[in-house]
């Protein structure tokens, strides 16, 4: 059951992954820019995990824990961006 159902899956990971593409270029204010960049990596992670998942090989899910630990210093940098104008002090 669980072969039949992993592609659908992953399809509709992947759409949400174009539609977040779509607004991280599109956004009409920052804050939400740096929010779909934020589910663009939680849909990363999620397809490294499906991908992991129908393979049966754990590079993918060490490859998700790495997208997750950039993805959440990329997003505290720039909320410090956001709120401070700069990221550095």
């Amino acid at each position: 059951m669980t072969a039949a159902i992993l592609p659908w899956i992953i399809a509709v990971f992947a759409l949400a992954l174009v539609l977040n593409v779509y607004r991280l270029l599109r956004g009409p204010a920052l804050p939400d820019r740096i929010l779909a960049l934020d589910t663009l990596y939680v849909n990363t992670i999620a397809l490294l995990v499906l991908f992991g998942i129908r393979s049966d090989t754990p590079y993918y899910f060490e490859a998700a824990l790495l997208v997750a630990m950039l993805g959440f210093i990329s997003t505290m940098a720039l909320a410090k961006y956001l709120v401070r104008g700069e990221i550095v002090e």
